[in-house]
């Protein structure tokens, strides 16, 4: 539940700064001069850019839970069988034990949204945000019926 107040709370200040942002392009385009133009047009562009990460960000945010919903009340969501440092942070070799697994499960049922899922959760355990996803994204696709593109 924090987590989900804290991106509230930063999508929520990001939108202000993006109306402030727009509302400063604007301002440079109705001075009108070609050079306050050109730049009042350059500043609007980086809100537009800001608003379609965030609700893109957002939208996945979202899927990836509906898929973590589902998974628990299938029982199916990974058991956090890590082990961790005196500090709680998680041991990389037991990451790395458990991410060969859950990746021999995801070779074994390709199709499956399930095993990508639980591969997603081990690449981001093993601190690999970009594969985590990459595997996220296959995991929502395979759910919706889409076909996923190429890994």
């Amino acid at each position: 539940m924090r987590a989900k107040l804290t991106y509230a709370l930063t999508a929520a200040v990001l939108v202000v700064y993006f109306v402030l942002v727009g509302s400063r392009g604007v301002l440079l385009i109705e001075a009108g001069t070609p050079l306050t133009v050109t730049f009042g047009v350059a500043v609007l562009i980086l809100p537009v850019i800001g608003l379609w990460f965030l609700w893109k960000n957002t939208q996945f945010a979202r899927k990836a839970g509906r898929l973590a919903a589902e998974l628990d009340a299938e029982g199916g969501l990974p058991v956090d069988e890590l082990r961790r440092t005196p500090s709680g942070r998680i041991d990389r070799d037991s990451a790395d034990e458990i991410f060969a697994k859950r990746k021999a499960e995801t070779e074994d049922a390709p199709d499956d949204w399930r095993t990508w899922f639980r591969l997603a959760v081990a690449y981001h355990d093993a601190r690999d945000t970009p594969r985590a996803r990459k595997a996220m994204q296959r995991a929502i696709a395979l759910h919706d019926g889409k076909q996923p593109e190429a890994a």
